[in-house]
């Protein structure tokens, strides 16, 4: 069964953020997807100090029994949901750190795993936030999922974001759109293969020429 991890951001667990991402479930769900939904919003996650640890022992020098847990199950899962509110028109930066320290050490191929961003806020600052998700995605070699609209959710409360209709609807296309996704990589995988992608080139000018 193809599985999906949801992070919900938002130092609320039951807020705005997690309105938006059980839209979600509910469709992956109805798909015959597995989810697993992980609040990591309201923990004290550090960010990345470039120690370059885990080039050498394969996981994060912080062992702080979140990035080093969802990065085994990231490992096996075949999309990854990402769920942030809006601070400052950014990402929380708990999400920051946490997606800093995920992306990086982790050496496993990410090569065409699913990834999706929402984002919600009370006003602005939404596709800047959306933007800044995204990019996470396209340098880890993951096909991001798109919907019929910004994946993006407006409201201060669940309430608000519940009268959000045509947001709703977004996350909700998004879903199907990312079930079908993961659906056809899987099934192209076992019967084509995944495209080969190169690796030899990496372009620095330490001489500052």
């Amino acid at each position: 069964m193809a599985k999906v991890l949801l992070i919900n951001g938002s130092p609320n667990a039951n807020g705005c953020t997690y309105t938006a991402l059980n839209e979600m479930i509910q469709i992956f769900r109805y798909e015959g997807i597995e989810t697993e939904l992980i609040q990591i919003g309201n923990k004290p996650i550090r960010g990345c100090i470039a120690c370059n640890y885990c080039r050498q022992h394969g996981k994060c020098v912080f062992d702080d029994d979140l990035v080093n847990e969802v990065a085994k199950k990231f490992e096996t899962a075949d999309g990854l949901v990402i769920g942030s509110p809006v601070y400052f028109a950014s990402p929380n930066g708990t999400v920051i750190s946490f997606l800093d320290r995920l992306m990086y050490s982790t050496t496993f191929s990410k090569h065409m795993k699913v990834g999706a961003a929402i984002v919600n806020c009370r006003r602005g600052g939404n596709t800047a936030s959306f933007d800044v998700l995204n990019k996470y995605f396209t340098i880890s070699g993951m096909p991001v999922a798109s919907s019929t609209y910004w994946n993006m959710t407006y409201g201060f409360t669940p309430y608000d974001v519940q009268k959000d209709l045509e947001g709703i609807q977004t996350i909700r296309n998004l879903a199907k759109n990312m079930a079908f996704m993961i659906g056809a990589f899987i099934d192209a995988k076992e019967n084509y293969g995944l495209p080969e992608i190169e690796t030899s080139a990496f372009t620095s000018f330490p001489d500052g020429k």
